[in-house]
């Protein structure tokens, strides 16, 4: 093929082959496919399109360069809107129903809906949600959550405790743990309705990284802000996926086709409202433990920072490659600046401050 359409071997082919071929083999391609390449042929101002960009395309995958070429055509979708296709099954309903949940642009949907082949499903939301919360807290601890009130609270080697910080692993584990059914309930609502259709559409590497991220941001922003006060819960995670959607949704209003969104960003926000004036309260509540304190609410706000830093870069660019990205370089360097000076304060600032911590348990 190349030889036959590129016969000087210049890596690219002209317009005027490109098109013969679509009218050739036209209908042997899936019609959300031909659609793409037709703005593929659309766009390109110099007569000539790169034939990596089409083995790309044809092999599912999605070079920066292709996409730069459809976003610079002023084409406009030539078929029906993928909402209006009628005669879909279940699967394939749910599939387009992620699509308009998560996505603003058509020609992204129609991407998403035709290349999807739920291989792998979204595994880590869910063995996040259903082994680390129900299986360990529920078969390990003989309990599926441990309220503040309980005498194994402070004494479980999962929750971060600022007189325990130098067990680094603290920083992440306290995710599995819970102040409360009421707490554990709401996290993980929010964390399957919004984290696995984000999964589906962004893949595991991302939204893992993301929700990592918050989570540390969330132990390190506790360790910074307040720090005689422990840490329990998945919320820094959960608040970093649910605020990059959000502002994802705002940012992209008018191309986000999704059903209720007003309403659905209004019972997000509500819940996690709700959650957080709990938090809060709780923090200032008399202890049940004194001098230990309840858990500190400052993992919220420092998920919801790397969500609306990190997570909206991740997800606004869907497909591309992140280390194009300018605005993620910088981003990411802020976040790891903030983790370098939040592990040197952990080291040096306790003891320089000379504050009174709560014992050990």
């Amino acid at each position: 093929l190349l030889s036959q359409f590129d016969p000087d071997n210049t890596g690219y082919i002209s317009t005027e082959k490109f098109r013969s071929l679509l009218q050739r083999h036209g209908s042997e391609l899936d019609p959300h496919k031909l659609e793409v390449l037709l703005a593929l042929a659309d766009s390109n101002s110099e007569g000539r399109i790169c034939y990596q960009d089409f083995v790309n395309l044809m092999s599912n995958k999605r070079s920066n360069s292709f996409r730069q070429a459809i976003l610079q055509g002023n084409r406009r979708l030539c078929s029906k809107a993928l909402l209006e296709e009628t005669g879909l099954s279940l699967s394939q309903r749910l599939i387009r129903h992620v699509a308009y949940e998560t996505l603003p642009r058509e020609i992204d949907r129609k991407w998403y809906y035709d290349s999807y082949t739920c291989c792998p499903p979204p595994w880590f939301m869910i063995t996040i949600t259903i082994v680390a919360f129900f299986l360990y807290n529920g078969v390990v601890l003989d309990r599926f959550v441990l309220q503040v009130s309980h005498p194994l609270y402070l004494k479980n080697a999962l929750l971060y405790h600022p007189q325990l910080r130098a067990q680094a692993w603290r920083y992440l584990t306290y995710i599995f743990m819970h102040a409360g059914i009421e707490h554990l309930g709401l996290n993980v609502v929010l964390q399957l309705l919004v984290g696995v259709p984000l999964e589906m559409v962004h893949g595991a590497a991302r939204i893992s990284f993301v929700y990592v991220a918050g989570v540390v941001a969330g132990s390190l922003a506790v360790s910074v802000a307040d720090m005689t006060a422990p840490v329990v819960g998945s919320s820094g995670g959960v608040y970093a996926l649910v605020s990059a959607h959000l502002a994802n949704i705002v940012m992209n209003w008018s191309g986000m086709k999704c059903q209720f969104k007003l309403l659905r960003m209004a019972v997000a926000l509500i819940c996690m409202s709700f959650e957080f004036g709990r938090a809060v309260w709780l923090r200032f509540h008399p202890s049940a433990y004194p001098p230990c304190p309840h858990p500190s609410f400052m993992a919220h706000l420092g998920g919801v920072m790397v969500g609306i830093t990190l997570g909206v870069i991740i997800l606004r660019n869907y497909e591309q490659r992140l280390q194009d990205q300018t605005l993620w370089w910088i981003f990411l360097s802020i976040y790891i600046i903030f983790v370098l000076f939040a592990i040197f304060w952990n080291i040096f600032a306790y003891s320089l401050l000379d504050l009174k911590l709560p014992p050990p348990p």
